[in-house]
């Protein structure tokens, strides 16, 4: 018998790869990090010994969620202001607080508190869009999560930078600090098209292709930004970003609500990924997404939460079943993102969105140790027929009992163990009475 960390036994496991498989009674077997095995539980038992054995009898087991677009430090700005269209929720409300509020000790305590709530529902990687991303990313890997911290870039000077040359910078100075991170990635997070002018975008083209990094911008997110950009530009954003040379499998467009079948095409044939916030679209009236279109055409759609300002949760299993449940609305066909297509979505296409799909995103021997369990057992999602389809349609972010990276327990029976939840807590009301204290 081989001696190994961890034996986590599900009534089910999910692997993502291959999509559309099942297993019933298997174990996942977990050493040094890794997944060693995955095998049905009397042959793990008679195969290995571990140091830790995991009886999850009413549990699914799958990858770890990747929520691949969110706004981390802006978790402390939850329910600011609601029920606005975008460029009025922007430019009246969110700027005027962040240039009031914040600074690297806001976003430390916002990601935290965005951490704490995503590894409770099954997170375990995300993609970060904000200032100050070296301390959003030591509060992640504090708390042992994966993260891609985004190395932001506008025109204007905010309290991060005074332009384009300090944004690129100071982006080569945070990729520097966590080049070698086991759990933490930077990618180049130029704002968008309205707020990035084609010198920067060019430069963060050419820095992006000679450190090897994704980059990840907001790209028709609505429709009245495509006109503006028609009347300013004289073509579409995705044409001008086509144009300078970004269209690439580096490029995670966030949104894509406004799309005609060429651009789709386009996308296809570029590789480029895109990256669905459905809640945050319905919540802002931004649009809808044509995710089945996408899908046919070949687009690897990876799926991401937004800010909590604006969704206002970091819910990637409330995620997965509206993505699926709009996605049959607008197409008008209920065979569209079905629940283990949906399940993808959430992980490995995630995974490939961040280029680390060889690392994470399905549970594959030799790939790391990112599990999570969600207890099937409750009358909510009683009785189970499909496994897949209760993830997908009925589960709730509370059902998440474990998770794992790389091998390390971060929550164990809902509890998290890397966390003070008292003291985020306490944080989190710090900051309200501070904003608060000034809100009109």
């Amino acid at each position: 018998m081989q001696s190994v960390d961890t034996l986590v036994e599900g009534r089910w496991v999910i692997p993502v790869e291959p999509q559309g498989v099942v297993l019933e009674h298997h174990t996942v077997v977990i050493d040094d990090g890794r997944i060693k095995a995955i095998l049905p539980h009397a042959k793990a038992r008679s195969d290995f010994t571990a140091d830790r054995i995991v009886e999850r009898r009413e549990h699914v087991l799958l990858p770890g969620l990747v929520n691949a677009h969110t706004h981390a430090g802006m978790t402390l700005m939850r329910g600011i202001a609601d029920d606005l269209p975008l460029m009025q929720w922007l430019e009246e409300h969110i700027w005027p607080v962040e240039g009031r509020w914040v600074s690297d000790e806001f976003v430390r305590d916002g990601t935290t508190l965005a951490v704490a709530e995503m590894l409770r529902g099954g997170t375990t990687c995300f993609n970060d869009m904000y200032f100050y991303p070296a301390d959003a990313a030591r509060a992640a890997a504090g708390a042992g999560m994966r993260c891609v911290v985004g190395m932001i870039v506008l025109d204007f000077p905010t309290v991060w930078a005074s332009g384009a040359n300090e944004y690129l910078a100071r982006a080569t100075q945070v990729h520097d600090e966590f080049r070698s991170h086991p759990l933490v990635d930077t990618a180049f997070a130029p704002h968008a098209p309205y707020t990035v002018s084609d010198g920067p975008l060019e430069r963060v083209r050419t820095l992006a292709d000679e450190l090897d990094v994704a980059i990840h911008i907001h790209l028709h997110e609505t429709l009245g930004e495509v006109e503006t950009a028609v009347a300013t530009h004289g073509v579409r954003p995705i044409a001008r970003l086509d144009g300078l040379g970004l269209l690439s499998p580096r490029l995670m467009a966030v949104h894509m609500t406004e799309l005609d079948e060429a651009e789709i095409a386009r996308l296809s044939e570029c590789g480029t990924h895109v990256v669905h916030c459905p809640e945050s679209n319905l919540k802002l009236a931004s649009g809808f997404c044509p995710v089945a279109k996408l899908l046919e055409a070949g687009v690897n759609v990876a799926l991401g939460t937004d800010g909590a300002a604006s969704n206002n949760d970091l819910d990637m299993i409330q995620e997965m079943r509206t993505a699926s449940l709009v996605a049959k609305a607008v197409a008008r066909d209920a065979t569209a993102v079905p629940a283990h297509r949906a399940i993808s979505m959430a992980t490995i296409a995630g995974a490939r969105a961040l280029g680390k799909d060889e690392v994470i995103g399905s549970l594959v021997p030799g790939k790391s140790a990112d599990v999570i369990a969600v207890d099937l057992g409750a009358i909510e999602s009683q009785p189970v027929y499909d496994a897949a389809s209760q993830v997908a349609f009925s589960a709730s972010r509370r059902q998440v009992s474990d998770v794992w990276v790389a091998g390390c327990a971060l929550l164990r029976d809902g509890v998290l163990l890397t966390l003070d939840e008292d003291r985020v807590l306490d944080r989190a009301r710090h900051w309200r009475h501070r904003i608060a204290g000034e809100l009109p």
